[in-house]
């Protein structure tokens, strides 16, 4: 065990409560962690809205006693309007401008040598990002792990697709909290009761609560306690509302080294390699693009942190180089540019877990430059329905062959089973795949272990009778005891098959190409194991469903059922296209 797997030399003395006022005036509190003896030493700040203390939100998640017995003077605020902090909370919106002066104020307090480095996970890695954006002049680095970028595109939607069992729990629990501060006894009970387990603190709603129409009940259900949830369901298409927190508009505003912190069943996947190769290319000095780094791992969202598992996702164990301590990875960062190269980092900009190899391999960029693009085509008789139809996945062109149909029923979808979402992860997917609304391409088991290391995309040729539909791909590893591994998935949201900021309704008796991202992944296909491609058009309550009524998601209070064709012919060659990497 290294020195950055252990508690640090420093005891360490906790301030409560220590007021800064921001540029308008608002008094935000944090709390500052000292390493006892120590003088004129780097500065880690961490701002979150789900507070700092014993029975906050995020207190399990708090590493800044770590970082302060290694010498660093650590700062938690809360952001503003909660946990005491002044002003009102709403989403993102205010932490450009709160976290520069949060850094600027931090880098002036008694013990601190102006040096600043800031971490923290999901809304507060985003935070890091805009913050960053505004350049404060004491910033030196950022860790930012999960961070969102787009949050029409993989956030508070998917591609058009509302997140909607993540984003419907996560404002019930910060509405719990907001009315359990404000008293409101009557409010809580009416919340608590949507819980699945109301024993459990972090309980997502119940399915009968996630099926509830129209979807805009809940801005009255929550009420004062979430009251931002009405803009996420009026802001159904992209557009201004979403792009003012949208880091890429800001990427050549950023000029600081970062460490990019991310995994492969994390609901920020897609967008972790985003920031790095962005920040690569943009950053607006050499130095800061040319100090980007990545790691990404094998896990969900909720990381490991102090205590590290390979048992982060689901119903796979990625073995004992999975339980990576990220503590250690980021105190050897901080230390490398907070105290003048005090640790010597790895050459290699790019660290990733390859799956299924269960090992750590460091690269120089991604996608690998060595990567070939390789397509994957869909072939049946007519008859891929479930994982006994005739559907198979082969490198070979698709000649003359019969398309594909199934029937989507809103009202029966298919249920979710992991994936990248928080408390996501690997689930077998073989009830599903026993379904008849879902169709399953199989290819033939590896002769010998095949990489596929990268960016993952398949295009459908599809149709259907209704103005508006779904569908969603979802990548697996057939192991020959008959567990079916997820990979990778995606969604399309039919309207939005062109542009995400001008939806269109679809045509009756029209074939659409429709391109499905699937995010990134590292993991090795043993042989004898298969590649499976599974088409669908729901996963819920991860998703929600696609009433196929066309009608705006907040006021829909229908479902029709939705006739859908899959084509694979060789004039309409439906395709998995995999980054596999050269033996």
């Amino acid at each position: 065990m290294s020195l950055y797997d252990q508690r640090g030399p420093f005891a360490v003395t906790r301030e409560r409560d220590v007021v800064m006022s921001t540029r308008d005036g608002k008094r935000l509190l944090a709390d500052i962690y000292r390493p006892e003896g120590a003088e004129s030493v780097p500065v880690l700040v961490r701002r979150t809205p789900y507070g700092n203390r014993e029975n906050d939100l995020a207190e399990t998640f708090n590493e800044a006693d770590f970082y302060a017995s290694h010498g660093y003077l650590t700062v938690v605020q809360n952001t503003r309007g909660r946990f005491g902090s002044e002003g009102v909370w709403y989403p993102f919106v205010y932490e450009g401008n709160d976290g520069f002066d949060a850094i600027e104020w931090a880098a002036q307090l008694p013990g601190s040598n102006g040096r600043v480095g800031t971490f923290g996970q999901s809304y507060g890695a985003l935070a890091q990002y805009l913050a960053a954006s505004q350049r404060p002049e004491h910033l030196i680095t950022c860790i930012p792990v999960s961070a969102p970028l787009a949050a029409f595109e993989n956030y508070w939607y998917q591609r058009g697709a509302l997140e909607l069992s993540w984003t419907l729990s996560y404002f019930l629990n910060m509405a719990l909290d907001t009315l359990g501060k404000s008293g409101d006894v009557d409010g809580l009970a009416r919340l608590e009761a949507l819980k699945a387990d109301p024993a459990v603190r972090f309980s997502p709603l119940k399915d009968e609560a996630l099926r509830r129409m129209p979807l805009a009940d809940w801005i009255d259900t929550f009420g004062a306690g979430a009251p931002f949830l009405a803009d996420v369901l009026h802001h159904s298409a992209d557009g201004a509302y979403w792009w003012a927190v949208d880091v890429r508009r800001q990427f050549h505003n950023m000029d600081v080294p970062m460490l990019h912190l991310g995994s492969w069943y994390d609901i920020a996947n897609w967008d972790t390699p985003q920031y790095f190769n962005g920040l690569r290319e943009h950053a607006m000095s050499e130095r800061a693009r040319d100090n980007q780094a990545i790691l990404m791992g094998p896990w969900a969202h909720l990381l490991p942190y102090s205590q590290p598992t390979s048992r982060g996702t689901g119903d796979i164990d990625f073995g004992p180089e999975a339980a990576t301590s990220l503590v250690a990875v980021q105190l050897a960062w901080f230390d490398h540019y907070l105290k003048n190269g005090g640790h010597e980092l790895p050459r290699s900009p790019v660290r990733i877990f390859v799956m299924g190899e269960n090992r750590w391999r460091e690269e120089k960029e991604w996608p690998l430059e060595r990567t070939v693009f390789t397509d994957f085509y869909l072939h049946s008789a007519g008859s891929a329905n479930t994982a006994e139809g005739d559907g198979t996945l082969t490198v070979g062109t698709p000649g003359p062959e019969s398309p594909d149909h199934y029937r989507y029923d809103p009202d029966t979808p298919v249920p979710t089973a992991g994936g990248r979402y928080v408390g996501g992860g690997v689930r077998n997917q073989d009830k599903n795949q026993a379904r008849h609304d879902v169709l399953v391409y199989t290819a033939e088991p590896q002769q010998s272990p095949v990489e596929l290391t990268g960016p993952v995309e398949a295009y459908l040729h599809v149709g259907t009778d209704g103005p508006d539909t779904d569908f969603v791909a979802v990548l697996c590893d057939v192991h020959p005891d008959g567990f079916v591994q997820n990979l990778a998935e995606g969604v399309v949201r039919g309207r939005f098959r062109d542009s995400f900021d001008d939806p269109q309704p679809m045509q009756p008796d029209t074939v659409y190409e429709l391109n499905v991202s699937l995010g990134n992944l590292s993991h090795v296909v043993a042989a004898g194991h298969r590649i499976r491609l599974q088409v669908t058009s729901s996963n819920f309550p991860r998703w929600d469903r696609n009433t196929n009524t066309g009608e705006p998601i907040d006021k829909a209070i229908r479902t029709r059922v939705a006739q859908q064709t899959l084509f694979h012919d060789v004039l309409r060659p439906s395709r998995l296209i995999l980054p596999v990497i050269p033996a």
